[in-house]
């Protein structure tokens, strides 16, 4: 009943500020400013590509058109490839990777928060860690990143999972 209750109301949130739906596939594409339109195809639908995940994050397209993203609690950076629609390990463990990106070179930089760091896949295949401390003080719990054009890399660091947060 609440859960009907709260779509109820997104619903007529939706409608006062004048949002556009798309009911299509697996779910619906609310359109709250029309340049999405000249984004999205007319017939775009949602479609699930994969299941059975329990904590998605980092999706990132790499250079071999394969989708990489991140199950936290799996401890896997998993990988789907469009062409087949399989969906294989890519790296176990991954350091419970969170936020995942691209270098200038196409090599896989991640997020990890066992590890309390930023790593990056070296040609050989082993993970080299990029950033690990911040003034002498361990990272906290490396969560999203992206490079800027200018190749400076940026990171967001909160305190996640730490039993005395900043401090730890």
């Amino acid at each position: 009943m609440e859960l009907a209750a709260i779509a109820l109301v997104a619903a007529l949130v939706a409608l006062a500020v004048g949002v556009s739906e798309r009911q299509a596939g697996a779910g619906t594409i609310l359109v709250n400013d029309d340049r999405l339109n000249d984004l999205l195809a007319p017939d775009a639908a949602i479609e699930v590509v994969a299941e059975g995940f329990r904590f998605t994050e980092g999706p990132v397209w790499s250079r071999d058109g394969a989708l990489l993203f991140s199950d936290i609690p799996a401890n896997t950076i998993f990988r789907w490839d469009p062409r087949t629609r399989h969906v294989t390990a890519y790296r176990q463990p991954s350091g419970n990777s969170n936020g995942l990106t691209l270098d200038r070179e196409g090599r896989v930089v991640a997020c990890e928060h066992t590890g309390r760091r930023v790593s990056r896949e070296a040609a050989d295949g082993e993970w080299v860690t990029l950033a690990d401390r911040y003034e002498g003080k361990r990272l906290n719990s490396p969560n999203d990143l992206v490079y800027r054009s200018d190749g400076g890399l940026y990171f967001t660091d909160p305190p996640y999972g730490l039993p005395r947060l900043e401090e730890d």
